[in-house]
């Protein structure tokens, strides 16, 4: 197993959509425990391929105490959305940056498991903010474009500075 690299916004291949998995096959399995263990790693709830540069439709996250309940969403679709819930969302992509964003407070989402096998399931709370949230980095968009105008500049300008301080 390895630890992948985040990537960190405003990077542009955040903004690349995800290409549906073909066949789940050893490389993708392989590709779900290297980003796992990079969600434990970083520490993280939830980690979509695409933060990592890999632009395939999988996500995994992990919303328990103990760190041992794994879900693993490939190729997911929401179904249907339901009522509305204010949520405090963080991301490993924009590391430090907390702020509320509004999402449906229940979603009923299929997807295949790290097996292939289909399931559907419906999830509120925060396991549906984190499905949302993960299926939109799937789409290209970080939790940050749900914010004011103005917020959204003071954070690009805030990593871009650290982006420069750092090179």
């Amino acid at each position: 197993m390895a630890i992948l690299d985040i990537l960190i916004y405003p990077d542009p291949r955040l903004h690349k959509v995800a290409a549906p998995v073909k066949e789940v096959n050893d490389e993708i399995r392989q590709l779900v425990r290297d980003m796992a263990e990079t969600m434990y790693d970083a520490p993280g709830i939830g980690l979509a391929a695409t933060q990592v540069d890999v632009h395939k439709q999988i996500i995994v996250m992990d919303l328990s105490e103990d760190k041992n309940e794994l879900r693993v969403f490939i190729n997911p679709k929401i179904l249907s959305k339901c009522g509305t819930q204010q949520y405090e969302e963080g991301c490993l992509s924009v590391p430090g940056v907390y702020d509320t964003v509004t999402r449906a407070a229940t979603v009923t989402v299929e997807a295949l498991d790290e097996h292939g096998t289909p399931f559907t399931l419906e999830a509120e709370g925060l396991l549906a903010v984190c499905i949302q949230h993960e299926i939109d980095h799937l789409l290209g968009k970080v939790f940050v474009e749900y914010l004011s105008s103005l917020k959204q500049n003071r954070i690009k300008n805030k990593f871009k500075k650290r982006q420069r301080e750092r090179a």
